[in-house]
């Protein structure tokens, strides 16, 4: 016997399902009517879990109804009452009675079933629909006559249910019970002793109905007896049993079925009467039955997943008070008029696109309260995604990835999940879940071109902007934020680093240094781009840099030489022709392209109608037949300018003498040097003219009586002698680039006496020349030129 405040006892099993979700089950039973707070059952011992796994893991109570009755105190690990549980409210007279509910752990996803039975105690008595009942009986009723009492309710069940009757005083009747295959009990009072209307009319009777319950709990109703005069025949049912079936949507206001009773009496007698005597389960809420014709209809709805079968208890009763009785059995068949609920247990937001197959996302609870096929429940979901659903046990499926995810694909789905039953017509229900797939590092940056080339003009400033390397990843966040990164490397010997520089968060290349185009003309190197995942990726690209040349080096003048102490001439005799080849200027630009391309003028002249300068080449030769009237003296300035923009140009002074001998070259050229310095001191100049005179003088006999003895010493002679006249070789340069250098050496013998008048020159013709040429692979190589067949004339150097 169940007592508020007496002790229970746990049934507990713990049983491993095959499914991998459900983990677990554990079954409590508990007295209805515990108060708020009072222990169910230890979860963490009786499942094996611990205190600290249920915190850690989120555990949670999931009920696929929104009452709670109980909830989980995750700091101890038990299950206490949350609202205090009345079993006749919760269910009825159905037994056993037992509330189900799952416990859910997430990270990863488990499930524990649990069930509390609800024992009934005795806290309701038995109780009359009335209070009194009121009977019409004949005096003539035979011993035996039995009269269908209204039986009492008890909302309790078992042993605490209605179980017995009583009644009182017991003089002309006493009662009969019947047992029902239902459960219940039907009572009858039985006549014992005949009645007689004249020693007493009327009879006031205590029907008492009692449980059986500890303490015993009971209820009580009078009955009111009238007797009548004789009426000897009873009504009696067509059927001691009616039978028939009604849909659970069938609307109020159908017939059910019409009963019919008779009665052989006549008149008053034999009128019979219909009712409804029971109250179980609201039939006389749901039934009626018309008084006159006996029709059975339906005056409010049925549901089947409430009530499945009704036993209506009616009576037939005359006017002379006699009555009978039958019962209608209905049963209420199944129409799918549910649709399957979807209630979402547990869920992932987000899962990373790395997830494995099978990784649950999702548990989802699915009921549906019709039975058979309009009950059995089937769940799809959206197509050509990567995820799939599965049953894991009865009404749970799991949402699972089925293949790879990728976010730069799908960063995010929609999924739909539709729940069908198998009833005709289907009913379904849909839920869409959102998740998220979050990113992982599995994009390494891109750059947008397999190499680069660029382009700077030299003398750049230092930290000038040169281009950018632009990369794209396709990860998302960090792992998309990329840093440029110089990789390590070497420019003839010297760290990259010191020539560029790159922005790591722009990619922007920048000059470390300024550039000649002199000295290196392109370079390459690599740049990295790595993104902020972890771990990094990284990819890398080749980029090469090309110096353009700036036009920023002037010709140099490679001849004739220019020195500070003594001046050369070219000497032209007096007898050369138009055209005649006097000297070639001869000048280079360490610039290339057009910033090379040198040209060649005659800026200034002491004669400009005498002589003329090469453009492309740089020759100074004559424009007309030189006469005695020409100054010996010529002084010349050419300017040599590339074609640069803006352009660069150096000068060069060129002497020629206008002469056929040497000492009249000497008598003129005296002052050559002077032109700078014509404030000097004369005095010195006197002194310098005559050692010069003097020496020459000397120099001239020692010569020629060399010639005459050692002819074959002459040029040695010559060399060693000291003399102011001394032969000048220019070097031979090839013409590569058409500016005009000089290609021929030239060999000259010279003979002077005391008596300039005297002197003589002769002009010797080349015999092999060698030119020095300079290919374009930088490769010295020495030709041979054959020996000209005719002589040409060249000017004399003389140095003072």
């Amino acid at each position: 016997m169940w007592g508020r405040t007496m002790t229970w006892q746990v049934l507990l099993f713990i049983s491993a399902l095959s499914l991998r979700s459900v983990c677990g089950q554990v079954s409590y039973s508990i007295p209805e009517e515990m108060a708020k707070g009072s222990l169910v059952g230890n979860v963490v011992q009786d499942l094996g879990l611990d205190v600290k796994r249920l915190k850690a893991r989120n555990a949670r109570i999931y009920t696929r109804d929104s009452a709670e009755y109980i909830e989980l105190n995750k700091d101890r690990g038990v299950l206490i009452i949350k609202e205090r549980i009345d079993r006749e409210a919760l269910c009825g007279k159905t037994s056993p009675c037992a509330l189900h509910f799952q416990i859910i752990l997430e990270n990863p996803m488990e499930l524990y079933r649990v069930t509390v039975e609800i024992v009934d105690i005795n806290d309701n008595a038995p109780s009359f629909k009335k209070s009194e009942m009121q009977f019409e009986i004949s005096e003539n009723a035979l011993p035996g006559a039995r009269f269908m009492l209204e039986s009492a309710l008890d909302p309790d069940v078992g042993i605490n249910d209605l179980q017995n009757y009583s009644l009182k005083p017991t003089d002309h009747f006493n009662i009969k019970l019947h047992n029902q295959p239902d459960g219940n009990k039907n009572v009858e009072m039985v006549l014992q002793k005949p009645l007689d209307r004249e020693v007493q009319d009327k009879l006031s009777l205590l029907l008492t109905a009692v449980d059986g319950g500890d303490p015993q709990l009971s209820g009580t109703v009078q009955i009111i007896i009238t007797v009548l005069d004789a009426n000897d025949n009873t009504p009696v049912f067509s059927q001691a049993v009616y039978k028939t079936t009604i849909p659970e949507n069938a609307r109020a206001g159908t017939v059910l079925l019409t009963v019919s009773a008779t009665d052989a009496d006549h008149g008053s007698n034999g009128h019979v009467t219909y009712s409804i005597m029971n109250g179980i389960n609201g039939v006389s809420e749901l039934f009626e039955i018309d008084e006159e014709n006996g029709e059975v209809k339906l005056v409010s709805e049925v549901d089947y997943e409430q009530v499945k079968h009704y036993q209506i208890q009616i009576k037939a009763k005359d006017h002379g008070g006699l009555s009978d009785s039958s019962k209608i059995i209905v049963d209420v068949t199944d129409v799918n008029d549910n649709s399957p609920i979807i209630n979402i247990i547990s869920k992932s937001r987000t899962i990373p696109e790395d997830s494995p197959s099978n990784t649950v996302i999702a548990m989802i609870g699915v009921q549906d309260p019709d039975s058979y096929n309009n009950g059995h429940v089937q769940c799809t979901m959206t197509e050509n995604i990567p995820f799939t659903i599965k049953s894991t046990s009865n009404d749970f499926f799991s949402l699972v990835t089925e293949s790879v995810l990728d976010r730069e694909t799908n960063s995010e789905f929609n999924i739909t999940v539709t729940c069908s039953d198998e009833g005709v017509p289907s009913l379904s229900s849909s839920v869409t879940l959102a998740v998220h797939i979050s990113d992982v590092n599995d994009n390494a940056p891109i750059f947008e071109k397999s190499s680069y080339e660029a382009y700077i003009k030299e003398n750049n400033s230092p930290g000038l902007s040169i281009f950018s390397v632009k990369a794209r990843d396709a990860d998302w966040n960090q792992n998309a934020r990329i840093s440029y990164i110089l990789e390590e490397g070497t420019i003839n010997g010297v760290s990259v680093s010191s020539y560029v520089s790159v922005n790591s968060d722009s990619g922007v290349i920048h000059a470390v240094r300024s550039f000649d185009y002199e000295q290196i003309k392109n370079f390459q190197f690599r740049v990295k781009a790595q993104d902020g995942g972890s771990p990094p990726l990284s990819s890398d690209v080749t980029i090469k840099i090309h110096i353009q040349d700036q036009n920023d080096n002037a010709p140099q003048i490679l001849y004739p030489v220019q020195t500070g102490v003594s001046q050369v001439a070219e000497m032209v005799p007096r007898s050369a022709d138009v055209g005649y080849l006097v000297t070639k200027v001869v000048a280079v630009d360490v610039d290339s392209g057009q910033n090379a391309w040198l040209s060649y003028k005659l800026l200034k002249a002491t004669d400009r109608a005498l002589f003329e300068v090469g453009l492309q080449n740089g020759e100074i030769r004559t424009l007309r037949q030189v006469t005695d009237k020409d100054a010996v003296k010529q002084r010349l300035t050419v300017v040599v300018e590339d074609n640069g923009q803006p352009s660069r140009s150096a000068t060069v002074n060129v002497n020629v003498a206008v002469a056929d001998s040497f000492p009249e070259v000497l008598s003129e050229f005296s002052d050559f040097t002077q032109d700078k310095d014509y404030n000097d001191n004369l005095t010195f100049y006197l002194v310098l003219a005559l050692a010069a005179v003097s020496f020459l003088f000397i120099s001239c006999l020692v010569v020629i009586i060399s010639v005459k003895v050692y002819r074959w010493r002459q040029s040695r002679i010559f060399y060693q002698s000291n003399l102011p006249v001394i032969p000048y070789y220019p070097p031979c340069y090839a013409d590569a680039g058409g500016t005009g250098t000089l290609q021929h050496m030239y060999n000259y013998e010279v003979c002077m006496t005391t008596d300039s008048r005297k002197s003589d020159m002769k002009y010797v013709r080349p015999c092999s020349q060698s030119i020095l040429s300079l290919d374009a692979s930088a490769t010295q190589t020495l030709q041979h030129v054959k020996e000209n067949e005719t002589n040409e004339e060249i000017g004399v150097q003389v140095s003072f």
